[in-house]
């Protein structure tokens, strides 16, 4: 019984002495995010708004994620559109040259047609640089099925 104690007490002490280690490591690595481990990363975003803020906050959210330095290079990005985000497509909008810009950096802009012939407006209205899918949750779900990240700022 006596080594069964002390044996128990030995085990305690030595996994209190984990525990303190793992701490003292744990306090002595700052943190810093997480490693890009991948050759390639895809993300989507998804815009279905008219607000000017949460067009330009997605704008800029793509610009982030595009200059991460764990991600130069390695990022494949698309922009979705559909429901009230046309305004963001459309030739009379203020978004032309932020458009361009993201194309420039490689984002493929794309429009939901579902949108387009519910709204009845006409792909003339458009920019001419925006390519177009049949509908803006079909493309969502096969990009998520593909591994794609879903993000809707």
């Amino acid at each position: 019984m006596k080594n069964l104690k002390t044996l128990f007490l030995i085990v305690a002490l030595m996994m209190s002495m984990n525990v303190m280690a793992q701490q003292k490591t744990a306090e002595a690595k700052p943190f810093q995010g997480a490693v890009s481990a991948n050759k390639q990363y895809k993300a989507v975003y998804q815009l279905n708004t008219n607000d000017d803020k949460k067009i330009s906050s997605t704008f800029k959210n793509i610009t982030n994620a595009l200059e991460d330095p764990r991600l130069v290079g390695k990022l494949k990005v698309e922009l979705v559109v559909h429901g009230d985000g046309v305004v963001t497509f459309r030739k009379d909008s203020a978004y032309e040259q932020q458009l361009l810009a993201l194309q420039k950096l490689g984002v493929v802009l794309v429009q939901c047609e579902k949108t387009l012939k519910s709204r009845n407006i006409q792909k003339e209205e458009l920019f001419n640089f925006i390519s177009y899918v049949p509908s803006a949750n079909g493309e969502l779900i096969i990009l998520q099925d593909q591994g794609w990240a879903i993000i809707h700022p």
